[in-house]
């Protein structure tokens, strides 16, 4: 029972660093570094490491051990492929099968959406911080997911969504000028994102699955060819957020 608990504890341990990018990609896991800094014996630690290569967020191989999951771009699109034929089927589900629970869950986190994407077009400078919008992001989609009734195809979406937590990649910046979009593109992209948010739960409000379909296809397509693009960039580096509740809580 102790090497069960210690298991999880350590589970926990590992897969919040990764998921947050304290481990980065590629970056090896030394069983015997991970037990002095989690306080446990290297079994758990072992058990732990097989735990997170099933799911997807560690890959481990013959004599050379353990290291966060990383991909090369075909291996990406590959991934971005399946989460957008995983996601757009279960936005139809949605649209066929939603209560008025699950469109007040949705409505409610669009409704945050659109509350925060006003106050960051609105806002004199770039805000870095993006947690609460990728907060109530995450809350949108689960909730979609949840009105699908399909546990199955929510916890592979779920599965897919932290795998692309881990390998996605984002322009660097510098201390006198960032790289990438100017304020004004982000904010046009963000009016674009808002709409597209829009267009899905307008569907799934009045059960028409092939546009709910339609529409998620064409909002994940666009999510995905920018982050590809960005993949595609040898100077990158990786995307760090704080975590929301709902991939904490998370577990296959």
């Amino acid at each position: 029972m102790k090497n069960v608990v210690n298991s999880d504890f350590a589970y926990d341990f590992i897969r919040k660093r990764i998921l947050n990018g304290e481990y980065r990609p590629g970056q090896a896991l030394m069983t015997n570094v991970l037990a002095t800094d989690i306080h446990v014996s290297r079994t758990p630690i072992r058990d732990a490491l097989r735990q997170l290569e099933a799911d997807g967020l560690v890959t481990i191989r013959p004599r050379l051990g353990a290291s966060v999951k990383a991909m090369e771009l075909k291996e990406f699109r590959d991934l971005c492929g399946l989460r957008l034929a995983l996601e757009s089927y279960a936005a139809g589900l949605a649209a066929a099968q939603r209560t008025e629970a699950d469109l007040h869950e949705i409505g409610a986190a669009l409704a945050a959406l659109r509350d925060l994407t006003e106050r960051f077009v609105a806002a004199e400078e770039e805000n870095r911080s993006l947690t609460e919008l990728a907060r109530e992001d995450v809350r949108f989609h689960i909730a979609i997911m949840t009105a699908g009734r399909n546990d199955l195809i929510k916890k592979e979406i779920l599965r897919l969504h932290l795998i692309n937590r881990v390998v996605s990649w984002l322009n660097p910046g510098t201390k006198d000028k960032p790289l990438g979009p100017e304020k004004a593109d982000l904010d046009e992209h963000r009016r674009v994102v808002q709409q597209e948010h829009e267009q899905i739960a307008e569907a799934i409000q009045r059960g028409d699955p092939a546009a709910a379909r339609a529409a998620m296809k064409r909002h994940l397509s666009s999510i995905f060819e920018n982050s590809l693009r960005n993949m595609a960039r040898a100077e990158d580096r990786l995307i760090s957020r704080e975590l929301t509740k709902e991939e904490l809580s998370y577990r296959p």
